[in-house]
Parts: structure tokens; C-alpha cells; sequence
């Protein structure tokens, strides 16, 4: 039985106005290379600046990895030759990355994992290939955006902890606003470090790398097609190549790209046209001060204050937009699983099928409160609160106008209740005689039937069940 050992490398771009080093636009264009500057293209005489938000944002990040933050700014140039890299370098960060030895937690079923984080550090992104059969094109309006690298160590164990730490790693990322982190733009890329080792043993297996692999589906496809492939080697006696291997999402197989028989020397050193800058305790609180609590504390608060499954928690922290609606519904008075409810019933419903964001929503969280609050105060039934819920909606008034318009709060007083069961009872002599005559109790609910339908569904209808019953039982004892 042989052990599987993983370790992650991902890249994220981060969302500034402008690139890591340079004033071109950081923005996603399908349009090829609109968006470069003599910095971008690696011109002779060029002076890189550092972007402050860029890295504002990494140091963010790595704070709510856990990590411990550098005293200082360093950029460093890491030297090596590849067509999307004009410079022949790319300015990167290894003397003092913006972290170093986090970590983070999340759920792999029912079970807490937590992966340790070697480092982060910011870098510039390299421009990007297009390849076909004989020529290339590249597009240099990604070269130089500002890119996070996420090292883990080689602490994961399978295809679906990778998969469970990328969606939650995401979530950080958009909790934090610090990325759109969207896959289907280059914005969030992986590369999968994967070996086998015997069971027992202590000594790491032969790695094998895929690279750039751009959807978590991907992900987890790579490392099951890796794994059976690396078991196969082993069973036939022979030895697993180190390499560096691509994913064809096509055929569900990896490819052999090159050997990596020894590391290669990148010659690192600093950076010398940007000088270091010292950070202050100061500046990393009034960052640690807009970290909001993340997704895997709030499923936790969720679960065990609130009291909700944790497939409702799971839900209501996917978005933190979403989250924080539920939050605000609470806030308005609202109980938590009736909050939970609503919002996973009727506002992601209501999203999904208008085909809107929570920003394009007419409902507030309060309009959304007030009537969760009159229906669990039996003031309103379910059925009247979802349907004036859909009519607000539509006609983007305040839910509590239509209610008061309408009349259309529960009705409870007895006298009125048992006004409209008296003139059902007067209205349906046959039903009358089979409860009396034949013993059918079931008949009292056709009657409550009766009672919503005069009542316009506004009666509560435990309180017409109870007149009901006792109108008819006067007429069993005459």
C-alpha cells in the first residue's frame, strides 16, 4: 500500500488598477497586448516601481493564511530565459517572502484538514503563449500583473483534499476582495507537486510536477490519472522519472514535458532598482484590522451557534456577499434557522432564476426579516409570506405595504375564525352528516379547507381545526 504525498503551488493574480511594476491597466482583455508599456516588454533603461496595493493585498493574504509577515520589502530577480519572459527575469520575492509558515483549515467531509503553508510571496506575471504547429503568438498584457504564489507543504493526501483546499483557498481570496480569482481568465492557476512513497516509510517518493493547471475539475482528474500511472511504474519494478508533466483535459492523461534530473539555479539576488522598504507594526494592524472573518469561522459560528446542518452552513458561506445577508437578516431580528431557510429557499432561488447578483436584489435584509418575524409570530402564514415575498420582488415594493394593503395578516381571533366555520358548516349538510353519522373525523379537515378559502388563506388554521371540531360535536350530542 503506498502513500500519496501532494503539494500545491498556486498563483493568483491580484486585482489592482494597474500592474505589479509598471502604470499599464491590470484588467482581463480578450484583445492581445493593448495593455504593456516599455516595462512590460523588458526594454532597455526600464525602472520598475513597486505597486503599494499589490502588495498591501499579499501581506493581507498571508495574514489570513496565518503566516508571519516580513519586517521589510524585498523584491528579488530570478533569472531564467523563456519566450513570455521579455526581461530574461522575473522579479519575484525569495529573501523575505510576504509570509511565511501558515496554514489553512477547511472540510474534507465531515473532517477538519489543515495544510500547512510554506510561504507566499508576490511576483509579476509573465506574458502569455499561443501555440500552434508551426509559429506562436504572445500577448504580453499579463506580463507584469501582479501574481500571489501560495507554496504548500507536501502535506495532502488526495485528489479530494487538493480539491477542498483550492475551493477554500478561493474563498479566501474573494472574502478578501483581494482577486476575482476566476479560473476561466488565467486568474487562478495550480501546479501539482504529486509522489508515492511505501507505507511506513519516511523518505519522500520521486516528485513528478504538472503545471499550469487552470480548473479545480482539472485538478483533481491530473492527481487520479498521476497516482494510478505512478502505481503502475512501481508495480512493474521500475523507477519514476522525475519530470515535469502537462494535463490534456481532452484524454484525461498526463504528458511528459522535460526531465528535472537537478534543480535548476535561477541565480537569485535582489533586486537592486527597488529598495527595500521597512514595514511598520502599524501598517500590518491597519491591514489585519480589514480581514473580515472567513468562510471556515463563519461555517463553524453557523454550525455550532446557530444550530444549522452543516449543508446549510456550506451554502450560506460559498459567497460572502451571501453571508453577510443572512447576517443582516439576524441582525433584524430574524431566528437562524429560519433566516437560513429563507435566504437558501427564496433569495438564492430568486437570484438563480432572474439571473441577477445580490447587488441587483430589491430585497433588503430587513424587508426579508420583517416578514420571517410576522409568519414565525404566527401573524402571517407561510404560504401568504412567500407569496407577497415573489409579488415584492416583482413589483419592488416594501413586502409590509402589500401585507398591510391586503389585510393580509393572520387571522386569530376566534369569533371571526369560527364565523367562517359555522357558514361552511350551514354550506355542507353531507359532509356534516358523515362526520356525525358515520364517525369520519378526516371531514373536520375538509371544512379547514373551507374556512382558508372564505378566509382568503388568512385564518390559522389550528385555530379553525379546534372551532371546527367543537361545532360539530354540539351537533353529535342533539
Amino acid at each position: 500500500m503506498r502513500k500519496v504525498v501532494i503539494g500545491l503551488e498556486v498563483h493568483c493574480e491580484v486585482m489592482t488598477h494597474s500592474k505589479n511594476f509598471s502604470a499599464s491597466p491590470n484588467e482581463y482583455t480578450m484583445t492581445p497586448n493593448i495593455h504593456v508599456s516599455p516595462v512590460d516588454l523588458g526594454l532597455p533603461g526600464i525602472l520598475p516601481v513597486a505597486n503599494k496595493e499589490a502588495v498591501r493585498k499579499a501581506l493581507k493574504t498571508a495574514m489570513a493564511l496565518h503566516c508571519e509577515n516580513p519586517d521589510e520589502v524585498i523584491f528579488d530577480r530570478k533569472n531564467y530565459f523563456y519566450p513570455d519572459l521579455p526581461k530574461g527575469y522575473q522579479i519575484t520575492q525569495v529573501t523575505k517572502p510576504c509570509g511565511v509558515r501558515g496554514y489553512l483549515d477547511f472540510y474534507v467531509e465531515d473532517k477538519v484538514k489543515r495544510v500547512e503553508i510554506h510561504q507566499l510571496h508576490l511576483e509579476e506575471d509573465t506574458a502569455s503563449l499561443e501555440h500552434y504547429n508551426n509559429f506562436s503568438l504572445i500577448d504580453y498584457n499579463r506580463s507584469g500583473i501582479p501574481l500571489m504564489e501560495i507554496v504548500t507543504e507536501p502535506c495532502i493526501e488526495s485528489s479530494d483534499e487538493a480539491v477542498a483546499f483550492l475551493e477554500t483557498l478561493r474563498s479566501v481570496f474573494l472574502y478578501l476582495e483581494v482577486s476575482e480569482a476566476a479560473s476561466d481568465k488565467g486568474q487562478m492557476r495550480c501546479d501539482v507537486n504529486i509522489s508515492l512513497k511505501e507505507e511506513g516509510e519516511t523518505k519522500l517518493g520521486t516528485k513528478v510536477e504538472m503545471k499550469n493547471i487552470n480548473s479545480f475539475s482539472n485538478v483533481h482528474d491530473a492527481i487520479e490519472y498521476e497516482i494510478k500511472r505512478q502505481n503502475e511504474v512501481l508495480d512493474h519494478g521500475e523507477k519514476v522519472v522525475q519530470e515535469t508533466r502537462r494535463f490534456d483535459d481532452t484524454t484525461g492523461k498526463t504528458f511528459s514535458m522535460r526531465e528535472k534530473v537537478d534543480a535548476i539555479d535561477y541565480k537569485y539576488f535582489v533586486e537592486p532598482n527597488i529598495p527595500p522598504v521597512k514595514i511598520t507594526k502599524e501598517f500590518l494592524e491597519e491591514i489585519r484590522q480589514e480581514i473580515p472573518p472567513l468562510a471556515f469561522s463563519r461555517m463553524n459560528k453557523y454550525m455550532e451557534e446557530y444550530g444549522l446542518s452543516r449543508y446549510d452552513a456550506t451554502i450560506l458561506v460559498k459567497e460572502k456577499k451571501i453571508s453577510d445577508y443572512f447576517e443582516e437578516v439576524i441582525k433584524n431580528g430574524a431566528s437562524y434557522k429560519s433566516a437560513s431557510s429563507w435566504v437558501i429557499s427564496l433569495v438564492l432561488a430568486s437570484l438563480n432564476k432572474l439571473e441577477i447578483s445580490l447587488e441587483e436584489f430589491f430585497l433588503t435584509p430587513k424587508m426579508l426579516a420583517d416578514v420571517i418575524n410576522l409568519v414565525d409570530n404566527n401573524k402571517l402564514s407561510m404560504d401568504h409570506g412567500k407569496k407577497i415575498i415573489y409579488q415584492a420582488i416583482k413589483e419592488k415594493r416594501n413586502p409590509i405595504e402589500i401585507i398591510e394593503e391586503n389585510h393580509l395578516e393572520k387571522i386569530e381571533d376566534q369569533n371571526v375564525i369560527l364565523n367562517y366555520a359555522q357558514e361552511a358548516i350551514e354550506e355542507n349538510p353531507e359532509q356534516v352528516r358523515q362526520y356525525v353519522e358515520e364517525g369520519k373525523d378526516y371531514i373536520a379537515n375538509f371544512f379547514v379547507g373551507k374556512v382558508m378559502q372564505k378566509s382568503r388563506r388568512q385564518a390559522d388554521p389550528k385555530i379553525a381545526l379546534e372551532m371546527i371540531k367543537q361545532e360539530l360535536e354540539k351537533r353529535k350530542n342533539r
